[in-house]
């Protein structure tokens, strides 16, 4: 089977700035992936058509299940606010994504630390940190029902600030322990590979060097497949550069 993540920027291109639903569909069913995790996904927001960019990927796919969980409620520039996940339907939501051609036994959305306040961060090339806050970042696991039976996949989005986003991976492994195995936990991590492996105590399936970003020059591959228990990378991982978002997905070809 064919596993792939992919930050798709709410569907916007850098190169001419619009988001497009045909774009995102086309670029979807170019990934051809059976299991699909998908971050920085928009649902009914002014920016991205009011679109439900889950289902347009998910009818792109052939998935026969998928779910959007909510990291933040509200419109972007305007009012944000963590989401709770009692969101009414057509309210503007932003989050993560898992969509999967095998049938979903068991959904479980597992909310991570969020940081309360403003932290300094040294950015390359300034002469002195900057106070930035971070945004809430949640998980969606599901135990999906594939060709040589259950196993668990985990999509999610980690925390840019160092350390931080060590503490939430390693919070969601915790979470996770006990899971049916085998488990794939994927997602745009923003950090190494040494790192992600070194906390999470999980397998890399893609360890050979995968830039996925910048999408034009990757020369840091933040976007990672994770595996514990009886699966293995079936082929070399390919990062896929598409016409939209400033990542390149991440496909690995796995055996269960």
């Amino acid at each position: 089977m064919r596993i792939a993540t992919f930050n798709i920027l709410h569907g916007r291109s850098p190169v001419d700035g619009r988001v497009d639903v045909e774009r995102l569909a086309a670029a979807v069913k170019t990934l051809d992936a059976d299991v699909l995790g998908l971050q920085e996904v928009d649902r009914d927001q002014p920016r991205s058509m009011n679109a439900d960019l889950t289902a347009v990927a998910a009818q792109a796919m052939g998935a026969v299940d998928s779910q959007f969980v909510a990291a933040l409620a509200g419109t972007p520039g305007g009012t944000w606010m963590a989401a709770t996940g009692d969101e009414q339907p057509g309210s503007a939501s932003y989050g993560i994504a898992l969509l999967s051609r095998y049938p979903v036994v068991s959904w479980r959305v597992v909310r991570l630390p969020a940081l309360r306040s403003r932290v300094p961060v040294w950015f390359r090339g300034a002469r002195r940190p900057k106070l930035v806050g971070d945004e809430p970042r949640v998980a969606l696991a599901a135990v999906l029902d594939g060709p040589a039976g259950q196993f668990t996949v985990c999509n999610t989005h980690l925390s840019f600030l160092p350390g931080w986003n060590a503490l939430q991976l390693s919070r969601l492994v915790r979470s996770l322990a006990g899971t049916r195995e085998p488990l794939v936990l994927m997602g745009d991590l923003n950090t190494g590979t040494r790192q992600a492996v070194r906390v999470s105590g999980l397998r890399s399936l893609a360890p050979e060097a995968t830039p996925t970003f910048p999408v034009d020059a990757p020369t840091r591959q933040l976007d990672h497949v994770l595996a514990r228990g009886p699966v293995t990378a079936s082929g070399p991982a390919e990062a896929v550069r598409l016409p939209l978002s400033d990542h390149r997905a991440l496909v690995v070809p796995v055996a269960v």
